[in-house]
């Protein structure tokens, strides 16, 4: 999970149910533990993010796997921020490398943009990204490892910032030109996904669609130009899934743990 604010996820935690499955997880301090939200905590209000309806739809398809997450988005960066000899790119090389030892990395989601929509970063967009991703395949050890990459908000022009993100039109433009001649990468749209009271980060509802976007990306290997028909009902049925035994006592012990459960509650 690679870019900036809304790949690490700003939705409120509070604004849609939790998604819980001990079959996927998170790496921390070089561990897989199961994931639990915020999976990606670059600041204090990380929250929200695409990556978790993405690990549980493609559970739905790969249920004698386990999924690993690995977190390496960092808020309000550029692209210069994520150069191949910066500290950004070799934290991310690094995590993906401990990974390795235990696991297959088996494809690369990234949401980056926003903090290159001036006039004069814009159109250097796709240059700067293809040396970033071409050194990220080579030291993953990986030239064909499918690459997942996200279009920027409509919302962002609309927002108290607006003048920021006067190209993002540009920005996007230079993501689907990119994955469109890139071999094994594929853009998805963020049409119609709607934002925090700030216009710039996807709300916590529209991040677990966005998700559902990037893993049908993933999974058909295919772009996602326009909202899925049945992507709403994809994140229904994720919520709904019933919780194994092992989980619910899982779920209850760190409820408990949290201080929303009394210890008598806990003892039931």
């Amino acid at each position: 999970m690679i870019g900036q604010s809304n790949m690490a996820g700003r939705g409120f935690l509070k604004d849609v149910p939790i998604i819980y499955n001990h079959h996927i997880k998170m790496l921390r301090n070089g561990r897989w533990q199961t994931m639990w939200e915020p999976i990606n905590y670059d600041r204090p209000n990380a929250g929200i993010g695409l990556a978790a309806s993405f690990a549980a739809a493609l559970y739905t398809e790969n249920q004698d796997s386990e999924i690993g997450l690995i977190p390496c988005a960092d808020g309000g960066t550029s692209l210069d921020d994520w150069n191949i000899d910066g500290v950004l790119f070799q934290s991310a090389i690094s995590q993906a490398k401990i990974a390795q030892k235990t696991s297959r990395i088996k494809g690369i989601l990234w949401h980056q943009g926003e903090n290159d929509c001036q006039p004069g970063n814009a159109p250097k967009y796709g240059e700067k990204f293809a040396v970033i991703v071409k050194k990220l395949r080579e030291e993953l050890g990986d030239s064909d490892i499918p690459l997942i990459i996200g279009g920027l908000g409509d919302f962002l022009t609309e927002g108290i910032y607006w003048a920021y993100f006067e190209s993002y039109a540009v920005v996007n433009k230079e993501l689907e030109k990119f994955a469109q001649n890139t071999n094994h990468c594929y853009f998805i749209t963020a049409a119609g996904l709607t934002a925090n009271p700030d216009n710039i980060h996807m709300n916590a509802e529209s991040q677990r669609i966005f998700g559902i976007r990037y893993f049908e990306g993933f999974h058909k290997r295919q772009h996602v130009l326009k909202p899925l028909t049945n992507e709403s009902k994809l994140v229904e049925a994720i919520y709904e899934r019933n919780l194994t035994k092992e989980e619910q006592k899982g779920l209850i012990d760190i409820q408990f743990s949290m201080g929303e459960l009394s210890i008598e509650a806990y003892k039931n």
